[in-house]
């Protein structure tokens, strides 16, 4: 008979891990609070950029978000074989802009070091610039190419990872409003606010920015904080801009739909998820310098999401010391989207007593306490 695993959070982790999961014949239940995806998840620009990220340490975080990169291509194959769904990913390559000759030297240290862990990138300067991305603003000295990395649309992946996991035999149960953890020393047992109540084996704990709420639960610290990340569109013509376009303020993707999607403004709001005329500002006050066509467009739609921060910056990844059947996947920030194969796969791979494909010895979720 097949352990039963009981996910909670029908995030994008969430989602992404009972697919593996399943795939491994496990008996999975996923208990989400309001919608699957509705957060983080489905708020998303769905960038898989660990090069134009992360530009100055490569610790074992970059390590974790490139294995993942590069095990993308497999992954969203199969959730569309499983799910029957189709949804967008874009190996467009991106461009890392800059504006001053002393950046084009941080990018010149940047490439030597990405260089080492199998980075194909090339320092594009003058008309050859123009020539990738004609709607560049001239102001721009050069960028750094990386056809790596590519994008997602994030909304559709969400769909389709949790039509995989129905098709798949999960039980997925959302609008529980909230959930208790009941029992997980000996067995685990949860109860929903409406008075059911949902048994397994194993527990697998991806509530986002909610997990903090678990701290007293488990005795712990889990030093989780929502993060507002507020995002804006653009209607342009489909094939005007080919690459992700990154800078030190922002970035800006385009999606086969015909919208450029522009983010993100930060900032700490609790857990509001409300646009406000400052956040969308912060985004079009610099985009214009980077696309100029766009100071005379206004966006089309503008929303915001709750993005699970670390205090150090690394997610939550691993099993309780004291209750090995806990396995914490949580607080995966501005990657979730980008993490969301490496993460499932890791948590299956604990699971099933394997030794993780990536390391995970900075991921520890007893780490702060």
């Amino acid at each position: 008979m097949s352990e039963k695993v009981v996910v909670l959070g029908g995030g994008v982790i969430g989602l992404a891990t009972a697919f593996e999961l399943s795939r491994r014949n496990f008996d999975v239940t996923v208990l989400e609070k309001t919608s699957c995806g509705g957060q983080a998840s489905g708020a998303a620009a769905g960038m898989l950029a660990p090069y134009s990220e992360i530009g100055e340490d490569p610790d074992d975080f970059f390590k974790l978000c490139l294995d993942s990169l590069r095990m993308y291509k497999k992954w969203q194959a199969e959730v569309k074989g499983m799910s029957k769904m189709d949804f967008e990913f874009s190996e467009s390559g991106s461009l890392h802009a800059v504006y001053h000759d002393a950046d084009v030297l941080a990018l010149e240290t940047r490439q030597s070091w990405q260089r080492d862990w199998g980075a194909e990138t090339e320092l594009i300067m003058g008309d050859r610039l123009w020539e990738m991305e004609p709607s560049l603003s001239k102001e721009i000295k050069a960028a750094m190419y990386y056809p790596e990395e590519s994008h997602v649309f994030a909304p559709d992946y969400v769909k389709a990872l949790e039509a995989a996991c129905r098709l798949n035999g999960v039980q997925i149960f959302e609008q529980l409003e909230q959930v208790d953890v009941v029992d997980w020393k000996e067995s685990i047992t949860l109860r929903a606010k409406d008075g059911r109540v949902f048994k397994g084996d194993r527990l697998i704990v991806c509530s986002g920015a909610w997990s903090s709420e678990l701290e007293e639960v488990f005795g712990v610290r889990i030093p989780v904080y929502p993060i507002r990340g507020q995002i804006c569109a653009y209607e342009v013509p489909v094939e005007q801009i080919k690459h992700i376009v990154y800078t030190s303020q922002g970035y800006l993707v385009p999606k086969a739909n015909g919208t450029l999607v522009n983010g993100a403004s930060e900032d700490i709001a609790g857990f509001r998820t409300d646009v406000t005329e400052k956040g969308i500002a912060r985004l079009t006050n610099w985009n214009k310098k980077v696309f100029p066509f766009l100071e005379k467009e206004t966006p089309f739609h503008t929303w915001a999401g709750l993005r699970p921060a670390t205090q150090d910056g690394f997610p939550l990844i691993g099993k309780l010391e004291e209750a090995p059947h806990v396995v914490f996947a949580t607080g995966h920030y501005r990657n979730g989207i980008l993490l969301s194969p490496i993460t499932a796969v890791a948590v299956a791979d604990l699971l099933d007593e394997k030794e993780p494909y990536s390391p995970l010895a900075s991921c520890k979720p007893e780490r702060f306490s």
